[in-house]
């Protein structure tokens, strides 16, 4: 027996599923495929995606066409109003310079500048008359530079000069006059409407609502669903149902878990009754064989004796192979098993087989214990080892874990399956015209029992070829 390490968690086996999915869907494009790994997989989240979604969209879209034309109406009504004041102030301020008196001039100049600052809440200076500053960069929101821009050009009708990102609270606008710079510092509300606060707080608290309302009512719906899937699995896998399961939920959903809880009590009531069954016809029969057996002991060691002895063997062996087919299970339950002890007796009990038996089993940081039926298991187990033993004399046993799923894989150097036939060996009484079966006391249905008890497990049982030229059975189990 050789322990090996395990390295399967190591291999990016979300990628390797992506790329074998591309590969199996030329038609569909690599952005579908990386769109659909990245969205939801769980009814819960998809619901919730389907509820918030259009909800906010449609906030969205109405925010944002109301805020806009709001936002655009009170902008381009403000920035009239600055640009009329503005105006006002340059036709007084040209009032004054016809006054030939340079102190008067002065002072009425002042008298301009009390009246913007406290009449019309703009601060004003003249500066000497000069050039104006170049064009600087325009806002990412051009809005109220393109407002005010447009409402100066309609009432100041001079060369001008604005500035709406340099200060945050503040705009300022240079009116080039022919003897002066005007220069007027007007305070952002003045010109400009900014609700995006008012949008934002609109949108992200009737998104909290609304979500809330849905996680609150979905989580209690989604509950009974997710309840009755554990239920299923556990029962598909041979498992204890909980004792607490019952329908609930929306009538939808109860009428499901009702039609399952029917299916499983008819089921359940079936393999009783043929067990039962089972159990009498195999003791009537079994008693038949054993007077064969003892009238054959009677007629003494003849030839024509071990002949019928034998044959009565073969009888038996191949009774108790339709027997175990028919009973499947035999509603053994499932109960937590170390699946190393389980291949080490599997291991040491297969030596009479006569063949070169080797057991490898990856190391892990524990054992791994599974709920198995493990006289069933284990009966699958050695059907797949004894058919290597049959036609092979170099058997590998090997044990690893994939993600969620424990792989067993039974490898031999015999003459192999082909990969035409391998489905077809699974089917009850299935023979091969082929050297697989050329043995009389073959019955045909091993790897038909072996099959059953894998999935009653919710595993699978997968041919293949081995890496010594003959067969690779594989068993994957849930973990």
């Amino acid at each position: 027996m050789v322990l090996v390490r395990d390295t399967s968690s190591d291999v990016p086996t979300r990628v390797k599923a992506w790329y074998k999915r591309l590969r199996a869907h030329p038609g569909v494009t690599q952005a579908g495929l990386i769109l659909s790994e990245f969205l939801p997989k769980g009814l819960y989240a998809r619901a919730l995606l389907i509820i918030i979604t259009p909800i906010v969209v449609l906030e969205g879209v109405i925010a944002f066409a109301f805020m806009e034309r709001h936002w655009q109406a009170v902008t381009r009504r403000l920035s009239e109003a600055t640009a009329r004041d503005i105006a006002a102030l340059i036709d007084i301020y040209n009032n004054n310079n016809t006054n030939p008196d340079r102190a008067a001039k002065d002072a009425n100049a002042q008298k301009i500048i009390d009246l913007a600052r406290d009449r019309l809440a703009l601060r004003l200076e003249i500066l000497p008359s000069g050039d104006l500053p170049p064009p600087g960069p325009k806002p990412f929101f051009a809005l109220l530079d393109r407002a005010l821009s447009n409402e100066l050009r309609r009432h100041v009708q001079l060369p001008f000069w604005i500035d709406t990102v340099g200060e945050t609270r503040n705009v300022e606008i240079r009116v080039k006059h022919d003897d002066a710079i005007l220069r007027f510092v007007a305070t952002r509300s003045q010109t400009y409407a900014s609700n995006s606060h008012i949008f934002l707080l609109w949108m992200v608290g009737t998104s909290v609502i609304l979500l809330t309302v849905a996680i609150l009512f979905l989580r209690n719906q989604i509950r009974p669903i997710l309840r009755l899937a554990d239920a299923a699995d556990a029962f598909g896998k041979g498992r204890a149902i909980p004792d607490d399961f019952r329908a609930r939920g929306a009538r939808e959903v109860r009428q499901a878990a009702q039609a399952f809880l029917q299916m499983r009590d008819r089921i359940t009531t079936h393999v009783e009754q043929r067990t039962t069954m089972l159990a009498g016809v195999s003791h009537d029969l079994r008693t038949v064989l054993t007077r064969f057996k003892l009238e054959l002991a009677l007629l003494g060691d003849t030839p024509e004796a071990r002949a019928l002895s034998s044959d009565v063997d073969e009888m038996q062996h191949m009774l108790e192979d339709y027997l175990a087919f028919a009973k499947g299970d035999g509603g053994e339950e499932a109960k937590p098993t170390n699946l190393r002890e389980l291949l080490t007796e599997i291991y040491e009990d297969s030596q009479i087989f006569g063949a070169n038996i080797d057991l490898k089993i990856r190391k892990r940081r524990g054992d791994i214990v599974l709920p198995l039926k493990r006289q069933a298991l284990k009966r699958a187990i050695t059907n797949l080892v004894s058919n290597a033993a049959r036609f092979g004399d170099q058997i590998v046993i090997r044990a690893a874990t994939e993600g969620q799923w424990v792989r067993i894989e039974v490898d031999d150097n015999g003459p192999g399956i082909p990969a035409s036939e391998r489905e077809n060996v699974f089917r009850p009484f299935y023979r091969l015209d082929h050297s697989r079966n050329q043995d009389e006391g073959n019955s045909g249905l091993g790897l038909a029992i072996a099959r059953d008890i894998a999935k009653s497990h919710g595993g699978e049982i997968a041919l293949g070829e081995s890496s010594m030229g003959g067969l690779r059975a594989i068993i994957s189990l849930p973990m």
